[in-house]
């Protein structure tokens, strides 16, 4: 439903559950656990919502256009999800006290994991950027734990590879607690996240500046002592 907004309020719920990969009655139940009588009832709700959204604008012109658009609405929902940084707060708060610090980041996400460890060592003494999987991860965080590591920074991007949702498991198991900056609060590694910081639903096409953005503001906060913009103190 996050990936596909524009169709959802003009799905059935069969159809519905033929993209999902699940059954019929799950729709049903999904629609039920949000508060509707039923799936139809979800469905008049997201039509109005469509119908009630902003008056006409001047549509992107050709695809480049579309995707710096769709880039753009990824960074106002993120904007609208710090309306209370707490989260990030309490994240960067987490991260700064952890020495060293490890920061995953495979495939799609190594680019977001090699900026925030870039920009973090300037404000800590120990940034450990795992970007390899397999027992080459799986070492370097026991070894990491060894020394004294309490945190582990994840980014997560769809595809999602399974391998990043394994390296996760571990470094839970080790102890350490997981701060995960990833597109939607529905991704397979929130299961085992602490602290879960989505960065929008991607929309059309998958966010690439919103994760960047938001490991600068963490980096930020850990620099100003894990005090946000708002002041607010770390718990």
């Amino acid at each position: 439903m996050l990936r596909r907004p524009d169709d959802v309020p003009f799905l059935s719920s069969i159809a519905l559950a033929e993209l999902a990969g699940v059954s019929q009655p799950s729709v049903t139940r999904f629609a039920v656990a949000l508060g509707f009588d039923g799936y139809p009832a979800l469905r008049r709700h997201l039509r109005e919502i469509a119908t009630a959204g902003p008056g006409p604008a001047a549509a992107p012109a050709n695809a480049y256009q579309k995707l710096v658009q769709a880039e753009i609405d990824n960074l106002r929902d993120l904007s609208t999800a710090l309306t209370d940084p707490a989260s990030v707060v309490r994240a960067a708060h987490l991260l700064a006290a952890s020495h060293p610090l490890l920061v995953l980041g495979l495939r799609a996400a190594a680019a977001q994991a090699a900026d925030f460890a870039h920009a973090a060592r300037t404000v800590h003494p120990d940034i450990r950027l795992l970007d390899e999987g397999g027992t080459t991860l799986t070492n370097r965080v026991d070894d990491a734990v060894r020394v004294g590591a309490s945190a582990l920074l994840c980014f997560a991007m769809p595809r999602h590879p399974h391998e990043v949702v394994d390296a996760l498991a571990y470094a839970r198991g080790a102890g350490l607690t997981i701060v995960t900056v990833t597109d939607s609060s529905f991704a397979p590694v929130a299961a085992h996240t602490d602290i879960l910081l989505p960065v929008g639903t991607a929309r059309r096409f998958d966010t690439v500046c919103a994760p960047v953005l938001l490991g600068r503001l963490l980096v930020r906060a850990a620099r100003h002592g894990g005090t946000g913009a708002a002041g607010i103190e770390p718990p």
